[in-house]
């Protein structure tokens, strides 16, 4: 029995003095779930999302830096604008003109129902034509008295006469003189009463005031419109608005601390937010003496130099007032506009934070001048990227960020 208990030499373990197999094995399994776990570890914990604030960079436009005083932002406003209404008050029964449309200074924009003002007027001309009527009736019946006077002065010359009917002449000539003097006023009532008849007849036909373009339809057909309003919500105070887009211009809120910088007649260069790469030469038309208390800012008028069909009223601008009104040859600085925050020091270089898929990219820029509030990078950056402000210390390339615009 003690025999077969013997132990083979081919399963018999080598110890050689050390520590047997499957401690070995064992210790293995614990080195590669300890790095695992680290691996695990290091991934949550270096990919944490950071919350960061960004803004998306724009090409700079600016011929020469330093030549920017300040900017301000504010909205295209039209000098020139009115809400067509008709003088008087009646149904539309034709309206002309729909939002877009270019109209003409006379143009017939809308008319209105008619067939009273139709029938005072054909009512007014009857009268002149019977005050005329009546005026010739008195003309003929002055000239058969001055012949009646002129044959009794014959026979009175005569003696064969009284010396009474010869005065009944007379005043018979006097009388149907003021008769006829009466009637020619009477003519002059109605040809007026005609006239006032003929321009309440005009008011049903509403027209354009000014050359401009409709950019509001406020009526239709079948609805009653009034210069005043009714007060009920029934009654329309008018067809539709015009505006005069030669009278375009921008108004701007200065920041009242740096008013005393901005003069009438400075030039500016003005910036649409819907054509961030149009440049429109401006200057400013006046500075409005006045200050808004709530924004602590002062209003300024900015005539645009150059008019457009894609410059439309309420539209954001930006307005930057230059110190000297840029020459036409200069040339935009290449490069893109930073907020300076938005620029920070790693290692020597100067850098910035490119955001690109929810990561955060170093980039180390090169910068230029400073263009008004902004920094000028003309290295690094490419217009139309995020970059991260103010970057926090523990933001890294490669950081996963959450963006918050």
């Amino acid at each position: 029995m003690l025999k077969e208990l013997r132990i083979d030499g081919a399963h018999r373990e080598d110890h050689g003095g050390g520590p047997p197999k499957w401690v070995w094995g064992m210790a293995a399994g614990v080195l590669v779930l300890a790095l695992v776990g680290g691996a695990a570890w290091w991934y949550v914990a270096g990919n944490k999302p950071i919350a960061v604030q960004t803004v998306t960079v724009k090409a700079n436009g600016q011929g020469g830096a330093a030549n920017v005083v300040l900017q301000a932002t504010g909205y295209v406003t039209a000098r020139r604008m009115a809400t067509v209404s008709a003088q008087i008050t009646g149904t539309l029964t034709e309206v002309l003109i729909d939002e877009g449309f270019k109209v003409k200074k006379g143009q017939v924009l809308a008319r209105l129902d008619d067939t009273g003002l139709r029938a005072a007027r054909a009512a007014a001309q009857a009268q002149v034509r019977t005050a005329e009527a009546n005026l010739g009736q008195l003309r003929a019946q002055l000239a058969q008295a001055q012949a009646d006077e002129r044959r009794q002065a014959e026979l009175s010359a005569a003696g064969m006469t009284t010396r009474q009917s010869r005065e009944q002449a007379g005043t018979a000539v006097k009388t149907v003189a003021a008769q006829l003097e009466a009637a020619q006023r009477q003519i002059e009532a109605a040809q007026a009463q005609a006239r006032q008849a003929d321009v309440n007849f005009d008011y049903a036909t509403v027209r354009a005031p000014f050359d401009g373009v409709v950019t509001a339809r406020a009526a239709q057909v079948g609805e009653i419109i009034s210069p005043l309003s009714a007060g009920g919500g029934f009654t329309r105070t008018g067809v539709g608005t015009i505006v005069d887009m030669d009278s375009l211009e921008v108004g701007v809120d200065v920041n009242e601390a740096y008013i005393a910088q901005v003069k009438p007649d400075m030039p500016c260069e003005a910036v649409l937010d819907a054509y961030p790469d149009w440049r429109i030469p401006a200057r400013v038309v006046a500075v409005i003496p006045s200050a808004d208390r709530g924004k602590a800012t002062v209003k300024v008028r900015v005539a645009l130099e150059q008019k457009d069909e894609r410059v439309v009223p309420d539209m954001g601008v930006r307005v930057s007032f230059l110190a000297a009104k840029p020459k036409a040859e200069a040339k935009p600085v290449p490069g893109v506009l930073l907020p300076p925050d938005a620029v920070v020091e790693r290692a020597g270089a100067q850098v910035v934070f490119a955001v690109n898929e929810g990561r955060a990219e170093q980039r180390t820029v090169k910068l230029g001048g400073d263009v008004g509030k902004f920094r000028l990078a003309t290295e690094g950056v490419k217009a139309g990227e995020t970059v991260v402000v103010s970057p926090p210390a523990e933001l890294k390339s490669g950081s996963t960020v959450i963006s918050k615009e």
